[in-house]
């Protein structure tokens, strides 16, 4: 890697997003742990985790965007940014792929919270304090509680959804830059081909134009006088 690819702000921004994805995927782990473990989405600790993850996740959308105009850039015209055909191809894959693992953790973070079911609906005994003049003023608490957690999860749900939708539209455009890369490198080769054969013929025509001019030398000086 020559020196100059040190100062190339792809790979400075490449650095973070691999490095905020190292922080992240623990975060997604621990998420999928807790969730697994609680029967409530209103738990403290599962909102904690939630709201790191949708930190990291938006971190890592921001900085992808700007990968993705770095390699559209660069896609363009690679050789006048010092990249060949390979480096920009291995850029396009490298924002496929965190964006692809981007919107799996963010198709985990739409599901709901396995067994999250509002109380009041099972069946058996009643508890004793069903009894208690004050416990359904309490219950209503909760429920309306719960029901708040639920609508709060859902907003948070609809503008993470809105992130994720510029990570999918991100990696549609990785695509098309990779069918036009692609392209791009089959006119290459054709014009690589067409030189070759040009520089054949050219070589063919000095040939000739030597010759001929070897011969109207030799008859020169046969017609100069002795």
């Amino acid at each position: 890697m020559s020196s100059a690819n040190y100062d190339d702000p792809f790979l400075q921004v490449q650095a973070d997003v691999l490095s905020t994805l190292d922080i992240t995927r623990p975060l997604f782990t621990s998420y999928l742990r807790i969730r697994s473990l609680i029967s409530s989405p209103s738990s403290p600790e599962l909102a904690q985790a939630r709201s790191e993850l949708e930190t990291n996740l938006q971190d890592l959308s921001t900085d992808l965007q700007d990968l993705v105009e770095s390699v559209r850039a660069a896609e363009k015209d690679p050789f006048r940014y010092g990249l060949d055909v390979e480096e920009v191809g291995r850029r396009r894959r490298l924002v496929e792929e965190v964006g692809g693992e981007i919107e799996d953790m963010r198709e985990e973070l739409l599901k709901a919270v396995a067994g999250a079911h509002v109380n009041g609906g099972g069946m058996g005994l009643p508890s004793p304090s069903a009894f208690d003049a004050e416990a359904p003023d309490e219950d209503e608490y909760a429920a309306f509680e719960q029901q708040r957690q639920v609508e709060i999860m859902h907003e948070q749900d609809e503008a993470l959804d809105g992130v994720f939708k510029t990570v999918g539209n991100l990696r549609e455009q990785a695509h098309v830059m990779g069918r036009e890369l692609e392209e791009q490198g089959e006119m290459l080769d054709e014009v690589d081909t067409l030189t070759d054969r040009l520089g054949g013929k050219l070589q063919g025509g000095m040939k000739k134009i030597t010759t001929i001019i070897r011969k109207n030398e030799g008859m020169l000086r046969v017609l100069e006088p002795t």
